[in-house]
């Protein structure tokens, strides 16, 4: 069988967490299944550590797609292409977007639909593009896969589709996230913090992260802190305006602010297993793969109370309101203080970390994609 996928998001050293999730399941997919060939689709020359097997074919298709213009050129035109070019039985997307009108089974892997439910998330003309085009990819895919049981539950009531369409897959973590010894985190703070103890927050800083909630429940925590405790603040600037701006500029304590900005996965497992703990407020996920990192480095979490984060986390987080500046700084000096509760969250995360890894994401995607091959052939189950 020749299995196409869109890869246009294995960008080496700047991935986020859909590019992630399609390195790391697809490297094992493809070992695991050396009888099929797979054709890499790409919008730009390619890394060749993506190049998992020689049953992979690379293939860079025109343009590169980022932003609505050349997302509709590259996959509805140039994919559409392609995928009859090169004669692919089997069309996998990790990203949510598809060729439409394709005559191959198709499965769309849609992690989550925050901008269905807030419409100040992402910028104007992205948010036309995946609002419009959105529901169109999830009723015209043979098969949904997604990555909890909340985001299947969203998918099949906000597009009207039925639940056995949707297959859960879950995300993992990079098996470079352990814990670090004392040593090594007392060495990671003097190079970051100048040996301060330090809260962590993960992603790409996006409106939809809540980093503003969180920098103002920093500053309020502060007026109790007395142990220098610092904020770090790891992720690519790609939104800084509005409430987030302000939020910012109207700290006390700004100055224990520190951004690193995007870091390589390597120096990232240090800076998360030397923190007191991760600060993960994000207003909606999918998942939040930062969270299993944590369980993997045994640092305690604080997370949001909503979406799929308690699905995620479970008893093994403390849950807070992330629209409460108040709730969220209480948890910071809870656990800056509670030497206990964090040994015992770190305990429960060493249990709830068992239910999620790569190889179990991997897997549960293959069984998605032969269900997808199976439905196509039985009309009657698409």
């Amino acid at each position: 069988m020749i299995i196409g996928v869109n890869t246009r998001l294995m960008l080496a050293g700047k991935m986020d967490g859909i590019g992630w999730f399609a390195t790391e399941t697809l490297q094992r997919i493809v070992r695991s299944h050396p009888e099929h060939t797979f054709v890499f689709f790409f919008d730009r020359p390619f890394d060749p550590s993506f190049i998992f097997g020689p049953n992979v074919r690379p293939v860079v298709l025109c343009p590169q797609a980022r932003h609505p213009v050349l997302w509709y050129l590259f996959f509805q035109i140039s994919m559409k292409r392609a995928i009859k070019r090169h004669h692919i039985d089997l069309f996998l997307s990790p990203d949510g977007y598809l060729p439409l009108g394709v005559k191959v089974p198709t499965l769309d892997v849609i992690h989550d639909l925050n901008f269905e439910h807030s419409h100040d998330f992402l910028k104007p003309s992205h948010q036309r593009y995946m609002t419009y085009f959105f529901p169109q990819f999830a009723r015209y895919s043979t098969r949904i896969a997604t990555v909890s049981e909340y985001s299947r539950n969203d998918i099949a009531a906000v597009y009207h589709i039925d639940p056995d369409k949707i297959d859960v897959v879950y995300d993992g973590a990079h098996e470079g996230y352990k814990p670090v010894a004392q040593p090594v985190c007392q060495a990671t703070r003097n190079r970051y913090t100048a040996g301060s103890p330090y809260f962590i927050f993960i992603s790409t800083i996006l409106k939809r992260k809540n980093l503003a909630t969180l920098l103002t429940a920093f500053d309020r925590f502060k007026q109790h802190d007395h142990q220098n405790t610092k904020l770090v603040v790891v992720g690519q600037k790609v939104w800084w305006q509005d409430e987030l701006k302000q939020a910012y500029n109207s700290m006390a304590h700004k100055s224990d602010v520190i951004f690193i900005g995007r870091a390589e996965p390597a120096e990232l497992a240090l800076l998360l297993g030397s923190a007191t703990a991760l600060a993960y407020p994000s207003l909606f996920e999918g998942f939040g793969i930062p969270i299993i990192e944590a369980f993997q480095s045994e640092v305690p979490v604080i997370t949001s109370n909503t979406t799929s984060m308690p699905e995620v986390a479970g008893d093994a987080a403390l849950l807070v309101d992330p629209t409460s500046a108040d709730q969220l700084a209480q948890a910071l000096e809870t656990l800056a203080t509670d030497a206990d509760l964090r040994a015992s969250l770190v305990e429960r995360g060493r249990t709830r970390r068992a239910l999620f890894s790569w190889d179990i994401t991997a897997e549960r995607l293959w069984q998605s994609l032969m269900r997808t091959y199976a439905d196509n052939a039985n009309p009657l189950a698409k």
